[in-house]
């Protein structure tokens, strides 16, 4: 691709907010952020409508299916790229295929599917075991049949180079000692949720590596007087970061709001399903319907399945439901979750030597207008090409 430049009248790099600015690309990455007017004569320059902002492009670290498809059942790579296509209208420019608790063999081959995903689009960055190491107290619409110890065997894959990023899952409470180190050790990064751990059993993991919680206050150990279990864990904790699904469904605004003010990082994540981007309101989950419907996923008795939610909608729920800024909505949207998977120094901001990925946003109702994965416009955005 030849060098040319993005131009909007708000750019927010990630951390800072730029009038009339412009994002001059070179072959997939960003080789500066000027003023409009420095942008070199005779580069093809796009501008965004009037008032439009561009920013790095959302990052989600949790999801499960979209336009149709679930990983869960297909672990193939067109599976995985027909959901990265559907949630690329939203502006999640890159993300993590979730597989919830499967057989072993299931597992090896999303790993395999994920392997040959990446090498198709630069978005899928690896794979989110949500399970199977985790509490039958704690199950939500996960299947308990499936649930087990990591055996020696699972670690030794699980840990092997290759693949992108291996975001892991787990009970504490449920796998033997050492797990959580041994892991964190092998460059996994693991995750705490479908838990009933303890306070004192979650900081133990934070001491051995654990530096995620899954979809905080759902599907784990609730705080009380005498046993602050989890959150409290995470909420006091600098180095944690924490997923929100934003929804108004999953989880309160006022908790929202609190674990916003902890001294963890939190990002949105959607845990969407495959109705996201898709035009099914129905499907199957390990044998289970689930129908979407007024804004939630849920089993016939009830139970939440997922959602279907995407980023866009979780930045504007931030924005509108929480009293959250847009720049700092944008940012647990795109920096955060860059940092949590160790990708800080090439996603989630608009710098020099950054991947080009970005979304341009009507900041009013907070609506995508285009996305750009490594420079590359989404074909839905043919007008600003």
């Amino acid at each position: 691709m030849k060098q040319r430049a993005l131009a909007a009248d708000i750019v927010f790099d990630g951390a800072r907010v730029h009038r009339d600015g412009a994002v001059i690309i070179d072959d997939g990455d960003i080789r500066a952020l000027v003023s409009r007017r420095e942008v070199p004569a005779g580069l093809s320059i796009c501008h965004l409508p009037e008032g439009a902002w561009l920013a790095p492009g959302f990052i989600d670290v949790q999801v499960n299916g979209g336009g149709d498809a679930l990983f869960n059942d297909a672990p193939a790579p067109e599976t995985i790229l027909a959901i990265a296509t559907a949630h690329r209208r939203f502006g999640t420019t890159s993300l993590l295929p979730t597989l919830i608790s499967d057989t072993p063999a299931k597992m090896r081959m999303a790993r395999a599917a994920v392997r040959l995903a990446m090498a198709q689009s630069p978005g899928v960055l690896g794979i989110h075991f949500e399970g199977p190491f985790l509490s039958p107290e704690r199950a939500g619409v996960h299947d308990p049949a499936m649930f087990r110890a990591p055996s020696e065997a699972d670690l030794a894959w699980l840990a092997a180079p290759g693949g992108g990023r291996t975001l892991v899952t787990l009970a504490p409470e449920c796998v033997p000692p050492g797990v959580v180190a041994a892991l964190a050790e092998a460059g996994v990064i693991v995750a705490l949720g479908h838990s009933m751990a303890s306070y004192a059993e979650t900081r133990a993991a934070l001491t051995e590596g654990l530096t995620g919680f899954t979809h905080l206050f759902n599907a784990m150990r609730p705080m009380s007087a005498r046993e602050p279990g989890p959150i409290a864990a995470a909420l006091e904790e600098p180095r944690a970061f924490y997923g929100l699904i934003v929804d108004g469904v999953h989880v309160a605004p006022a908790m929202l709001r609190l674990a916003l003010r902890g001294h963890g990082r939190a990002m949105l994540v959607t845990d969407a399903m495959s109705p996201v981007g898709g035009t099914r309101d129905n499907f199957m989950l390990g044998g289970r319907r689930i129908t979407a419907k007024d804004g939630r996923c849920t089993t016939e008795d009830g139970t939440l399945a997922g959602s279907v939610l995407d980023m866009a909608s979780a930045v504007r729920n931030a924005v509108r439901l929480l009293g959250v800024a847009l720049p700092a909505a944008l940012r647990i949207a795109s920096a955060v979750p860059a940092a949590f998977l160790g990708l800080g120094h090439r996603l989630g901001r608009l710098a020099p030597g950054c991947r080009a990925d970005l979304v341009g946003l009507d900041p009013h109702d907070i609506r995508v207008l285009a996305t750009w994965l490594a420079g590359r416009p989404d074909p839905s955005a043919a007008a600003l090409r």
